[in-house]
């Protein structure tokens, strides 16, 4: 594994390095700098620090790892691979995404999952272990989002308003008892049942707990809730048939 010094290296240099793939890579003392792993297919980035806007951007394979938080728009658009954050996350996370996994060990910003994709046999799973602010999954389009609520306090609400405006596919899970304010009619609300979550949620979530060195059993514990698409008045008709 080769080590790139952030500190002593221009960002157009860290990507230009990065891009060409010919080994696994390991960056220390990041502070912001951008773009980093976009479009990268097959190696392992390893971050250390902070790194900035547009991290894994149309991600295509590979993994990347952040010892640290990371800046907006995390994996926008991203086609495959995977992305392990071990602090929070800013706004956008995983913006249109078409598929691979994004692990967020602390807390998202706004407009977390908008317009996620599923096509095929690809889809697009997103894990966040805190809370997540408004906008949550905003015209899902596919794939999934389970959110934790590690460590909040009960006056805190897992997610803000507008959670799930305008999804029309794929499926938000929360950890609560607690449906979502403002949740459009567009939109129900259900019980999470022992099936489900035997089969559906403890396999990603033990992969989750895995990745962050957390005990798996703590993660599944707690009520869900699901939040999908009403069938009844769903938005499905307004877009091309999937």
């Amino acid at each position: 594994m080769r080590i790139l010094d952030a500190e002593k290296e221009t960002e157009k240099t860290l990507m230009e390095e990065i891009r060409k793939e010919t080994e696994d890579t390991r960056i220390i003392n990041c502070l912001g700098q951008r773009y980093l792993g976009c479009g990268m297919k097959k190696t392992c980035l390893t971050i250390e620090g902070t790194p900035g806007n547009a991290l894994a951007a149309y991600l295509d394979g590979g993994s990347i790892i952040v010892h640290g938080n990371a800046q907006d728009a995390v994996a926008d658009t991203m086609n495959n691979g995977f992305v392990a954050i071990g602090g929070s996350a800013g706004d956008v996370l995983g913006y249109a995404m078409r598929g691979g996994r994004i692990y967020v060990l602390g807390n998202a910003g706004y407009r977390a999952g908008v317009h996620m994709k599923a096509y095929k046999n690809k889809s697009s799973m997103m894990v966040v272990g805190g809370v997540t602010g408004s906008f949550l999954g905003e015209y899902l389009a596919g794939g999934t989002i389970i959110v934790l609520g590690m460590g909040k306090k009960r006056e805190i609400p897992i997610t803000g308003y507008f959670c799930g405006n305008g999804m029309y596919a794929g499926c938000i899970y929360l950890r609560t008892d607690e449906v979502p304010a403002g949740l459009s009619s567009h939109l129900v609300a259900r019980n999470v049942g022992e099936k489900e979550k035997s089969e559906k949620l403890q396999p990603v979530i033990r992969s989750f707990a895995e990745t962050f060195s957390l005990d798996p059993d703590d993660c599944l514990k707690g009520e869900f809730i699901a939040i999908e698409a009403n069938p009844e008045k769903a938005y499905r008709q307004l877009y091309a048939a999937v």
